[in-house]
């Protein structure tokens, strides 16, 4: 595993990479009701519409859709079963602002620690310029 940079949240986080995949490993004294995994999906403003019709978001672990340092966008869900599910998109400017209305920086909730801006939930090759 690879420590990797991580944004700043109101509890302890670190990154890791494993392989072509990231686990993120947090302290919190609630951490099964915590536990989540991440998807990213093909069209984020289409799920985000469907998300609002069904209600199933998860207001309890994020208000908001959060724009983390990195540009990246995440998104929370509670499935029917009540597991969290983090939606994941890789670009906030290609989002069209009329559509996904509940967009908020974390770094306006959270200070962020130096180095957080080259957080990225994507990972990508030294030949993928970011």
């Amino acid at each position: 595993m690879e420590r990797l940079p991580t944004p700043t949240f109101s509890i302890p986080v670190i990154w890791l990479r494993v392989g072509d995949l990231q686990l993120h490993l947090f302290q919190e004294t609630e951490a099964p009701r915590f536990h989540h995994f991440g998807l990213e999906v093909d069209d984020f403003e289409a799920f985000y519409v469907r998300i609002r019709e069904l209600g199933i978001r998860d207001p309890a672990w994020a208000s908001f859709i959060y724009v983390l340092p990195g540009g990246e966008v995440q998104m929370y869900l509670r499935d029917p079963a009540g597991n969290l599910v983090e939606i994941d998109w890789p670009d906030v400017t290609t989002l069209d602002r009329e559509v996904v209305t509940d967009l908020r920086r974390l770094a306006d909730d959270v200070e962020q620690e130096p180095g957080s801006e080259h957080a990225s939930l994507f990972l990508r090759s030294a030949a993928t310029p970011r």
